[in-house]
């Protein structure tokens, strides 16, 4: 390692290990933006509830979207954190493995996680840092460039309606939208039989039994 290794760059033990300590570092930044985004949410609450008590439902429905808002940003974030904490574990594993082999491996895991995190705004910039000495160091290939997304606009806003009129129910207690639907099959089993509804269950069972062979066929 002294002559091949460190002399050739930077020793990878001490790669591993900066890359852990920024990964922990934008992780705390992250868990700060999710307690900030949740304070905030309870200020609309407050407000919400405020509106609701004036029937000033117009506010209410605009304060209702805000909160949609914070718990989507709030979800992204976790989803955010998972792959920062998937990074982190194969970084251990690398660590593991150079004891071992001697050098750092390719891992597929670590490339799917470094191209969600390069598409993240908020950390963006330390990823791509990250990712080119990941590349340099053999640990991943070169990464796509996967910033576009699909077009689902209609479809978005249709189920943001759907989480505006949840929110609205919940903090109103009911007074203002709408209970999350029932699926309609779940209503109808409530009033079938106990024999009926174990009879279908068990033919569901064996027709996915025999697609599952079929398959393996």
């Amino acid at each position: 390692m002294g002559l091949f290794g460190k002399s050739q760059g930077r020793d990878p033990k001490d790669m591993v290990t900066e890359w852990n300590h920024k990964l922990r570092k934008e992780g705390y930044q992250l868990d700060r933006q999710i307690n900030s985004i949740k304070r905030e949410e309870e200020k609309i609450k407050r407000t919400l509830k405020e509106a609701a008590k004036k029937n000033d439902n117009d506010t209410c429905i605009i304060l209702a979207k805000e909160i949609v808002k914070a718990r989507r940003a709030v979800n992204k974030i976790y989803t955010t954190k998972a792959h920062i904490n998937s990074v982190m574990l194969q970084m251990k594993n690398q660590l593991a493995t150079l004891r071992v082999a001697g050098s750092l491996q390719k891992s597929t895991e670590v490339l799917n996680a470094m191209q969600s995190l390069v598409r993240v705004a908020e950390i963006s910039k330390t990823m791509q840092e990250m990712s080119r000495e990941m590349m340099k160091a053999g640990i991943i290939e070169e990464m796509l460039d996967e910033s576009f997304e699909i077009d689902n606009s209609e479809e978005m806003e249709e189920a943001a309606q759907q989480e505006v009129d949840k929110v609205l129910y919940e903090i109103t207690e009911g007074k203002i939208g709408e209970a999350p639907s029932v699926p309609p099959t779940q209503v109808e089993n409530e009033h079938e039989p106990e024999t009926l509804r174990d009879e279908e269950n068990e033919s569901e069972l064996e027709e996915m039994q025999s697609r599952l062979a079929a398959l393996k066929s």
